[in-house]
């Protein structure tokens, strides 16, 4: 069990890893080890998430997701495979730990007396302004 927050924890078989050849540092290793890691998580079928979680991850996730609701991280930072593997997990941890948080419900607001009286004014000296460019030539 990988543990993301108190109440969630992913499951080692909801994770599905794929080694691939990477670009980047490696030198003439690049070309002979599959050091990059396409870490694949099922968001849709995953029963280790509520559904607000889901689909808070769905939205974050952004075009990592697949249309069939495939999150995929792809991992090449690091010249090995076992440190792009823990960087892919660390990644998927933490995208899900943020999708748990619900977002701060938003306060309505309205503006200051102060704050209209200056909105006003700026556009009474704009105006002025404009005013003062129109008018006619005389050119006689």
């Amino acid at each position: 069990m990988i543990p993301v927050t108190r109440a969630i924890a992913l499951d080692e078989s909801e994770i599905e890893e794929r080694f691939v050849r990477s670009s980047g540092p490696g030198g003439q290793n690049v070309n002979k080890v599959a050091t990059a890691v396409q870490l694949r998580f099922d968001v849709e079928r995953s029963p280790s998430l509520p559904a607000a979680v889901r689909e808070r991850l769905k939205r974050l996730a952004g075009r990592r997701i697949s249309t069939d609701g495939v999150l995929v991280i792809t991992a090449q930072r690091f010249r090995t495979q076992g440190q792009n593997r823990l960087d892919a997990r660390e990644r998927l941890v933490a995208l899900i730990r943020e999708a748990a948080h619900p977002p701060k419900p938003r306060q309505p607001t309205r503006p200051t007396r102060a704050s209209k009286r200056r909105r006003l004014d700026a556009k009474r000296r704009r105006g002025e302004t404009k005013r003062a460019r129109g008018g006619k030539h005389d050119l006689t």
